[in-house]
């Protein structure tokens, strides 16, 4: 029970979610994204005339049924196997947030941070609700997300896959150490 309980190290957790790869190609020939679920899922229950939702969305729901699996299995490990033990965070760390207000660490998030009183508050609305729509618009200019570039793309070895995955990187890395900063001291 304890291996279900505690994060996997990396050099587990890694391959079997590389290993989606060939196993979706191997299956069906599907790539793996999790971003397009969305566009299906909004194909199918919007009765709308936007050229963008009109296709065949069921040639794709095999995609709904893989992100229904992760969220099933999102719940199971967060509710089911969920660790008692509060989020480990390194006293640096701790030591940097606490000048930003932040010392609750009890749940996966801070509670600080992501809670509805938060939301109204100049910090939580950058962080929720403008950080969101970021994520939801560069997603889609990127023609796709972080899994399907980073994971298939690269794996293909798609140009555009990479230079996605390279503005990933730069752009969390300026987020992190120049952009979040600021926003925290709000």
């Amino acid at each position: 029970m304890k291996i279900l309980t505690q994060p996997w190290p990396w050099y587990v957790a890694g391959p079997l979610i590389g290993l989606t790869v060939p196993a979706l190609l191997l299956i069906g020939n599907k790539a793996f994204g999790i971003s397009s679920s969305l566009r299906h899922i909004c194909a199918a229950c919007l009765p709308t005339k936007l050229p963008f939702f009109q296709y065949d969305w069921k040639k794709e729901s095999w995609n709904l049924f893989f992100v229904l699996g992760i969220a099933i299995g999102g719940f199971i490990g967060g509710v089911i196997f969920t660790n008692p033990e509060p989020v480990q965070v390194a006293e640096s760390l701790k030591a940097d947030l606490s000048n930003y207000g932040i010392t609750d660490y009890s749940q996966l998030v801070p509670a600080d941070l992501f809670n509805w009183p938060a939301l109204v508050t100049p910090r939580g609305f950058i962080l929720m609700i403008v950080g969101g729509f970021l994520v939801g618009f560069g997603t889609r200019y990127a023609g796709g997300c972080t899994s399907g570039h980073s994971i298939m793309g690269l794996s293909n070895l798609q140009w555009p896959s990479l230079v996605a995955t390279l503005c990933f990187m730069a752009g969390g890395l300026i987020m992190a150490n120049l952009i979040l900063p600021y926003i925290l001291g709000l």
